[in-house]
C-alpha cells in the first residue's frame, strides 16, 4: 500500500548570496512577496495539500524563520489591545499552519545532503521536499500536483517546467517517456547541462516528493561531481540502477524567486491580485510605464 505524504521537508539552510545585502542578517526566505515572507507561500501550499507537518532544515542565522512560525505572545497581546481583530486572525493562521519542527545542516554540503538532515525524523516515510526559490500562480496547489502523481505510481515524482532551451545550464534537466497529462516516466537527469548537450527543455523546479529508498542513496555518497552531495545526482544514481523517477509539468505559472529580477517580477504579478493593493498597483505600473 503506498503511504500517504503527511510530512514535508524545507531546506532553509541556504546564505543567500544573490540578495545580499539585504540577507546579511535576513533569511533570503523571509523576505517580503507582497505582505508575506516567500516561504509562507510555500507552506501555505504544502498544507492545502494535505501536509501536516513541515520539517525546517536551517543554518546558522536563520532564527527568523523559527520566529516567524511560531506564537507571538506580547504581538497577540497587542493586537487585542488594539481591537485588531483581522490583524490577530492573520497572525494566528501562520502558528497554526502545521505542527512545525526544526534540524540544523551543520555545514553547506549541498541540497542532498540538507533532505537527509531530516532522514531521522522522516523514518520510512515519503515526504514532500520544498525549495524556498519556487512560487507558483497556480488554481491546484503544487504540491498536491506531485503528491497525486505519487500517489499514482509510489516512486519519486519531480515537478517540471518548460524553460527556454539556452536556459537550461542553470537548472537540472530531465528526458523521458511522456506519460500525458503532463506526468513523465524519467530516463534521465542532467544537472546543469550545456544546452547544446541537454536532453530536453524540462527542467526540475525546486519541488518532490521523495521516497526513503533515496535515503539510502544519499548515506553512501560521499560528494558527487560538484563536490557536494546534491539531490541531482542522487536521482541520477536511481535512475542507473533502474528505479523509476517520474516527473509531472506543473500547471501555472511559475514564479521563479532565485534571483533579484525574477523576485521583483513574482511580486509585482502576486501584487497586482491583492485585493488591497492590486488596483492601485495596476495604476502605478501603467502610469510608469507611460512615463519611462
Amino acid at each position: 500500500m503506498i503511504k500517504k505524504v503527511k510530512k514535508a521537508v524545507f531546506p532553509v539552510a541556504g546564505f543567500g548570496t544573490r540578495f545580499l545585502p539585504a540577507t546579511k542578517a535576513q533569511p533570503k526566505e523571509m523576505l517580503p512577496v507582497v505582505d508575506k515572507p516567500a516561504i509562507q507561500y510555500l507552506a501555505e501550499d504544502a498544507v492545502k495539500a494535505g501536509i501536516e507537518e513541515i520539517i525546517f532544515v536551517t543554518g546558522r542565522g536563520k532564527h527568523a524563520i523559527e520566529d516567524h512560525f511560531d506564537k507571538s505572545f506580547e504581538l497577540e497581546t497587542r493586537l487585542v489591545e488594539k481591537n485588531k481583530t483581522d490583524m490577530i486572525k492573520k497572525v494566528r493562521d501562520i502558528e497554526n499552519l502545521a505542527n512545525f519542527s526544526y534540524v540544523r545542516q551543520a555545514l553547506p554540503l549541498g541540497d542532498g545532503d540538507a533532505v537527509n538532515c531530516a532522514s531521522h525524523i522522516l523514518a520510512d516515510e515519503p515526504a514532500l521536499v520544498m525549495f524556498g526559490d519556487t512560487l507558483y500562480d497556480a488554481e491546484v496547489s503544487p504540491a498536491k500536483q506531485v503528491i497525486d502523481v505519487y500517489e499514482k505510481y509510489g516512486d519519486i515524482v519531480i515537478g517540471l517546467a518548460e524553460v527556454d532551451p539556452s536556459e537550461v545550464q542553470s537548472f537540472g534537466v530531465i528526458s523521458g517517456k511522456d506519460l500525458g497529462n503532463g506526468v513523465y516516466e524519467i530516463d534521465k537527469f542532467v544537472e546543469k547541462p550545456d544546452p547544446k548537450d541537454a536532453p530536453s527543455n524540462l527542467v526540475f523546479v525546486g519541488i518532490c516528493v521523495i521516497t526513503p529508498e533515496l535515503f539510502k542513496v544519499l548515506d553512501n555518497m560521499q560528494d558527487g561531481k560538484s563536490g557536494e552531495i546534491r539531490l541531482a545526482d542522487a536521482f541520477d544514481i536511481m535512475l542507473q540502477n533502474n528505479r523509476p523517477i517520474y516527473g509531472k509539468k506543473i500547471d501555472g505559472e511559475w514564479l521563479d524567486t532565485g534571483n533579484k529580477l525574477n523576485f521583483i517580477k513574482t511580486t509585482l504579478k502576486l501584487g497586482v491580485k491583492d485585493k488591497e493593493v492590486g488596483m492601485d498597483l495596476k495604476k502605478f505600473i501603467k502610469k510608469m510605464a507611460k512615463d519611462m
